[in-house]
Protein backbone atom coordinates (compact mmCIF):
# COMPACT_ATOMS: atom_id res chain seq x y z
CA UNK A 1 0.00 0.00 0.00
CA UNK A 2 1.22 3.71 -1.14
CA UNK A 3 3.08 4.64 2.50
CA UNK A 4 1.70 8.49 2.00
CA UNK A 5 -1.68 7.03 2.49
CA UNK A 6 -3.19 8.47 6.15
CA UNK A 7 -4.10 6.24 8.46
CA UNK A 8 -6.24 6.48 11.69
CA UNK A 9 -3.73 5.65 13.57
CA UNK A 10 -1.28 7.77 12.34
CA UNK A 11 -3.35 10.70 13.92
CA UNK A 12 -2.62 11.96 17.39
CA UNK A 13 -6.17 13.20 18.65
CA UNK A 14 -9.85 11.75 18.63
CA UNK A 15 -10.88 14.68 16.10
CA UNK A 16 -8.64 14.26 14.31
CA UNK A 17 -9.36 10.37 13.45
CA UNK A 18 -13.04 11.35 13.36
CA UNK A 19 -12.41 13.33 10.55
CA UNK A 20 -10.75 10.59 8.62
CA UNK A 21 -13.17 8.09 9.82
CA UNK A 22 -15.92 10.70 7.85
CA UNK A 23 -13.93 10.66 4.79
CA UNK A 24 -13.69 6.86 4.91
CA UNK A 25 -17.27 6.48 5.68
CA UNK A 26 -17.56 7.81 2.30
CA UNK A 27 -15.23 5.61 0.27
CA UNK A 28 -12.65 8.52 0.65
CA UNK A 29 -8.78 8.05 1.02
CA UNK A 30 -6.06 10.81 1.96
CA UNK A 31 -2.64 11.12 0.55
CA UNK A 32 -0.25 13.25 2.29
CA UNK A 33 3.30 14.79 2.53
CA UNK A 34 4.58 17.30 5.10
CA UNK A 35 4.57 20.38 3.97
CA UNK A 36 7.92 22.15 2.77
CA UNK A 37 7.38 25.28 4.99
CA UNK A 38 5.08 27.34 7.23
CA UNK A 39 4.32 29.60 4.35
CA UNK A 40 2.59 28.74 1.05
CA UNK A 41 -0.34 28.19 -1.21
CA UNK A 42 -2.83 25.37 -1.67
CA UNK A 43 -3.88 25.01 -5.04
CA UNK A 44 -7.04 22.73 -5.08
CA UNK A 45 -8.03 21.62 -8.86
CA UNK A 46 -10.21 20.42 -10.07
CA UNK A 47 -13.24 22.43 -8.32
CA UNK A 48 -16.47 21.52 -10.31
CA UNK A 49 -18.90 20.71 -7.23
CA UNK A 50 -19.92 22.26 -3.76
CA UNK A 51 -19.18 18.54 -2.15
CA UNK A 52 -14.97 19.64 -2.98
CA UNK A 53 -15.85 21.72 0.37
CA UNK A 54 -17.01 19.25 2.36
CA UNK A 55 -14.28 16.87 1.10
CA UNK A 56 -11.74 19.53 1.44
CA UNK A 57 -12.73 20.72 4.86
CA UNK A 58 -12.71 16.97 6.32
CA UNK A 59 -9.48 16.38 5.18
CA UNK A 60 -7.99 19.40 6.86
CA UNK A 61 -9.57 18.37 10.20
CA UNK A 62 -7.76 15.21 9.57
CA UNK A 63 -4.45 16.79 9.19
CA UNK A 64 -5.67 19.32 11.71
CA UNK A 65 -3.42 21.95 9.83
CA UNK A 66 -5.21 26.11 9.58
CA UNK A 67 -5.67 26.37 6.13
CA UNK A 68 -7.03 29.86 5.45
CA UNK A 69 -9.23 30.75 2.57
CA UNK A 70 -10.35 33.91 0.93
CA UNK A 71 -14.02 35.04 0.09
CA UNK A 72 -15.75 38.31 -0.84
CA UNK A 73 -16.09 40.54 2.58
CA UNK A 74 -20.19 40.59 2.52
CA UNK A 75 -20.36 36.89 3.16
CA UNK A 76 -18.41 37.98 6.42
CA UNK A 77 -21.85 40.07 7.49
CA UNK A 78 -24.00 39.15 10.40
CA UNK A 79 -23.31 35.97 12.16
CA UNK A 80 -22.37 33.89 8.95
CA UNK A 81 -18.98 35.73 9.65
CA UNK A 82 -17.97 33.79 13.01
CA UNK A 83 -18.55 30.01 11.09
CA UNK A 84 -16.81 31.09 8.30
CA UNK A 85 -13.67 32.62 10.16
CA UNK A 86 -13.83 29.24 11.86
CA UNK A 87 -13.61 27.58 8.82
CA UNK A 88 -10.54 29.47 8.13
CA UNK A 89 -12.25 31.92 5.62
CA UNK A 90 -10.64 35.86 5.92
CA UNK A 91 -12.65 38.75 4.09
CA UNK A 92 -10.99 40.01 1.05
CA UNK A 93 -12.56 43.55 -0.22
CA UNK A 94 -13.15 42.97 -4.14
CA UNK A 95 -14.15 46.63 -4.94
CA UNK A 96 -10.22 47.27 -5.22
CA UNK A 97 -7.61 45.61 -7.00
CA UNK A 98 -4.76 47.65 -6.47
CA UNK A 99 -2.14 46.66 -4.56
CA UNK A 100 -4.17 43.45 -3.76
CA UNK A 101 -1.18 40.76 -4.57
CA UNK A 102 1.47 42.71 -1.86
CA UNK A 103 -1.32 43.16 0.56
CA UNK A 104 -1.70 39.54 0.68
CA UNK A 105 1.68 38.23 0.37
CA UNK A 106 2.99 40.95 3.22
CA UNK A 107 -0.08 39.47 5.50
CA UNK A 108 1.87 35.61 4.59
CA UNK A 109 4.88 36.74 5.41
CA UNK A 110 4.22 38.43 8.60
CA UNK A 111 2.32 35.37 10.04
CA UNK A 112 4.33 32.51 12.28
CA UNK A 113 2.22 30.11 9.98
CA UNK A 114 0.07 30.90 6.93
CA UNK A 115 -0.97 29.01 4.11
CA UNK A 116 -3.95 29.79 1.88
CA UNK A 117 -6.21 27.48 -0.38
CA UNK A 118 -7.10 28.80 -3.99
CA UNK A 119 -9.26 27.51 -6.47
CA UNK A 120 -8.08 28.75 -9.42
CA UNK A 121 -10.67 28.36 -11.77
CA UNK A 122 -12.94 30.84 -8.99
CA UNK A 123 -16.02 28.75 -10.06
CA UNK A 124 -17.70 25.32 -10.24
CA UNK A 125 -18.91 26.26 -14.17
CA UNK A 126 -16.28 25.40 -16.82
CA UNK A 127 -14.21 28.51 -17.82
CA UNK A 128 -11.56 28.34 -20.34
CA UNK A 129 -8.65 29.29 -17.87
CA UNK A 130 -6.96 29.71 -14.62
CA UNK A 131 -6.68 32.71 -12.76
CA UNK A 132 -3.75 33.91 -12.34
CA UNK A 133 -3.58 35.63 -9.11
CA UNK A 134 -2.28 32.60 -6.60
CA UNK A 135 0.55 32.67 -9.23
CA UNK A 136 1.44 35.97 -8.74
CA UNK A 137 0.73 36.18 -5.08
CA UNK A 138 3.19 32.89 -4.97
CA UNK A 139 6.11 35.02 -6.81
CA UNK A 140 5.35 38.35 -4.71
CA UNK A 141 6.19 36.50 -1.54
CA UNK A 142 8.33 33.54 -2.77
CA UNK A 143 6.49 30.82 -1.58
CA UNK A 144 5.89 27.20 -2.60
CA UNK A 145 2.80 25.39 -3.70
CA UNK A 146 0.87 22.93 -2.83
CA UNK A 147 -1.01 21.11 -5.42
CA UNK A 148 -4.33 19.36 -3.82
CA UNK A 149 -6.56 17.42 -6.42
CA UNK A 150 -9.92 16.19 -5.70
CA UNK A 151 -10.14 12.78 -6.89
CA UNK A 152 -13.59 11.65 -7.24
CA UNK A 153 -13.21 8.10 -9.66
CA UNK A 154 -10.21 7.02 -7.52
CA UNK A 155 -11.79 8.17 -4.07
CA UNK A 156 -8.29 10.03 -3.17
CA UNK A 157 -7.58 13.50 -1.94
CA UNK A 158 -4.07 14.32 -2.38
CA UNK A 159 -1.98 16.71 -0.44
CA UNK A 160 1.40 15.73 -1.05
CA UNK A 161 2.81 17.38 -4.71
CA UNK A 162 4.85 20.63 -3.47
CA UNK A 163 6.55 22.83 -6.51
CA UNK A 164 7.99 26.17 -6.17
CA UNK A 165 7.53 28.46 -9.45
CA UNK A 166 9.90 29.91 -11.29
CA UNK A 167 8.66 33.03 -13.46
CA UNK A 168 8.89 30.96 -16.67
CA UNK A 169 4.74 30.75 -17.10
CA UNK A 170 4.83 28.09 -19.79
CA UNK A 171 7.17 26.23 -17.77
CA UNK A 172 5.76 26.20 -14.43
CA UNK A 173 2.50 25.96 -16.02
CA UNK A 174 3.68 22.66 -17.50
CA UNK A 175 5.04 21.29 -14.38
CA UNK A 176 1.51 22.02 -12.80
CA UNK A 177 -0.25 20.18 -15.23
CA UNK A 178 1.99 17.02 -15.12
CA UNK A 179 0.75 16.91 -11.59
CA UNK A 180 -2.90 16.80 -11.75
CA UNK A 181 -2.82 14.62 -14.90
CA UNK A 182 -5.18 11.66 -14.05
CA UNK A 183 -6.98 13.00 -11.59
CA UNK A 184 -11.09 13.99 -12.30
CA UNK A 185 -13.38 16.25 -10.62
CA UNK A 186 -17.35 14.56 -10.05
CA UNK A 187 -18.11 17.02 -13.26
CA UNK A 188 -14.87 16.60 -15.43
CA UNK A 189 -16.55 18.62 -18.34
CA UNK A 190 -16.41 21.77 -15.83
CA UNK A 191 -12.59 21.22 -15.28
CA UNK A 192 -11.00 24.01 -16.76
CA UNK A 193 -7.82 23.76 -19.12
CA UNK A 194 -4.80 24.54 -16.81
CA UNK A 195 -4.14 27.65 -17.98
CA UNK A 196 -3.00 31.36 -17.12
CA UNK A 197 -5.90 33.61 -17.46
CA UNK A 198 -3.31 35.98 -19.11
CA UNK A 199 -1.78 33.61 -21.99
CA UNK A 200 -4.77 31.95 -23.41
CA UNK A 201 -4.69 29.56 -26.04
CA UNK A 202 -5.08 30.39 -29.29
CA UNK A 203 -8.72 29.56 -30.31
Amino acid sequence: MDDLFVQAGDLPTWHQRCALRVLRLFGWRMRFRPLPGPRGIVVVYPHTSNWDFMVGLFGKWALSLPFRWLAKDSLFRGPMGKVLRYLGGEPVDRSTTSGTIQRQAERMLAADWYWLAITPEATRSYRPNWKSGFYHLALAAKVPLLLVYIDYPNKVLGVVDHIYLTGDKEADMAAIAAVYAGHQGLHPEKAAPIVLSDKRPAP
